[in-house]
């Protein structure tokens, strides 16, 4: 466990994964010694006042407000936004050594039966240290243990307790027994919790990054492909341009209608070419387009529905006052997308939502038809997971999830009571704004 912690001082920087399961597991060290101290208050107060043994209570006293002290500056640096390094936990760690010899020194030294959580201290720091520091706490545990033989502080006993003094220690050994299995019971559980959702993390991120790296392979062969269409619309644009001036083609009003409405289809496919070279960065020299939320739907609106001509097409609007975005072809790619899906679902109405939480944009698509099957909605958004059984169906949505988290948002889907699908995207309004675009 010595990757989940940080690699010497170094300059604050963005906690990575291991840094937050470091922190977490730093925290359970402040929650140990809050039990510890506990325990230390009442053990000295049952071996001073129920078994009636002497003990310097001032000087224990003073060592337990000492250990108070550490876990208020400990709390503070958790609360910190820097990572927890492994040199800081060795001293914490360390520090409880020194604390724990003290109060063993102060009570019968190594003849005390709770001499054996020097075993708990070591115990800690193998889980939670790097093999150096790991190492170096048994020596110097050792070391203490070792000293405690020869200096250490003799208590009295009452005279009740004198026959029965190896009584009383082994009962003192199984208090040690239980407060040391339950306290390595409690942190260990709690350290392998961390560990486990540390690696589920790992393994979406690793999910993640292949999705990502599918979409990369996807946008190299849709940027080729407008590449190589870009020659053959420009020469069905040159010879539609030459029909239309032709005397016989004019003299056809039908034929020239149809020319003309060739025309427009061509010009549509060269627009969604250029769309597809300026997601991929190949035209940004043109300029970042300027719009705003009311402006950027309206648009994508009356196109969608001029080329898609639904039946029944509901847009309500419920996002407040109007704010500055930037036009995003792929974020309009990915609501065709799922206004396509919707339509196809239900050929007679689609409705389409706009709202705004907080800093977030919501957009919602709904619709009227059978809704998500119980399968689409736990494998929703990966790829080639379709009911359409169609070749290469179940990319589009596909392509939404990771657009849509390429932006910093997210996707939620679900089935209607009412009847029907709906799906939700969630943007944050900063990844759209024109500032952030800029600073890009």
């Amino acid at each position: 466990m010595s990757d989940l912690l940080g690699q010497g001082w170094g300059p604050p920087g963005p906690m990575t994964l291991h840094d937050k399961t470091n922190k977490q597991n730093f925290l359970l060290l402040i929650q140990l010694r809050w039990i510890a101290v506990g325990g230390q208050i009442v053990t000295i107060l049952f071996v001073r006042y129920a078994l009636g043994i002497g003990l310097p209570l001032v000087p224990m006293a003073v060592v337990i407000l000492l250990l108070i002290a550490l876990n208020v500056a400990s709390l503070r640096r958790h609360s910190s936004q820097d990572a927890i390094t492994n040199t800081e936990l060795f001293l914490g760690l360390l520090l409880d050594v020194t604390a724990l010899t003290v109060q063993l020194y102060l009570s019968g030294g190594a003849s005390n039966p709770f001499i054996s959580l020097y075993l708990l201290q070591v115990i800690l720091g193998a889980v939670l240290l790097e093999t150096w520091s790991v190492w170096a706490l048994v020596l110097i545990a050792s070391t203490c243990f070792i000293a405690l033989t020869t200096f250490y502080r003799e208590i009295s006993l009452p005279a009740a307790h004198g026959a029965g003094l190896f009584s009383l220690h082994i009962q003192g050994m199984f208090i040690c027994f239980v407060l040391a299995a339950t306290l390595l019971v409690l942190f260990i559980t709690r350290v392998q919790n961390n560990i486990r959702t540390r690696d589920a993390h790992l393994a979406d991120l690793r999910q993640q990054s292949a999705e990502e790296a599918h979409i990369v392979r996807m946008g190299l062969l849709a940027s080729g492909a407008a590449h190589e269409l870009g020659t053959p619309l420009a020469t069905l644009s040159v010879i539609l341009n030459d029909w239309q001036r032709m005397p016989v083609l004019e003299a056809d009003p039908d034929l020239a209608q149809e020319i003309r409405e060739m025309q427009g289809q061509l010009d549509r496919c060269k627009k969604i070419v250029s769309g597809i070279l300026m997601s991929s960065g190949e035209l940004r020299g043109e300029g970042t387009v300027r719009t705003s939320v009311d402006a950027f739907l309206a648009e994508l609106v009356a196109e969608w529905k001029s080329t898609r001509l639904p039946q029944g097409f509901e847009y309500t609007r419920r996002f407040g006052a109007n704010q500055e975005i930037v036009s995003d072809p792929a974020l309009k790619q990915v609501m065709f997308n799922v206004l396509d899906n919707a339509l196809e679902a239900s050929p007679l109405w689609v409705g389409l939502i706009v709202s705004r939480h907080a800093n977030d944009l919501i957009i919602e698509v709904v619709d009227a038809g059978r809704g998500f099957e119980e399968t689409m909605l736990a494998e929703f958004g990966k790829p080639y997971t379709s009911t359409k059984n169609r070749p290469g169906s179940g990319l589009g949505l596909f392509l939404v999830v990771n657009v849509i988290r390429k932006l910093g948002g997210s996707v939620t889907v679900r089935n209607r009571t009412e009847g029907g699908a709906s799906v939700t995207l969630h943007l944050p309004l900063a990844a759209l704004s024109p500032r952030g675009h800029n600073a890009d």
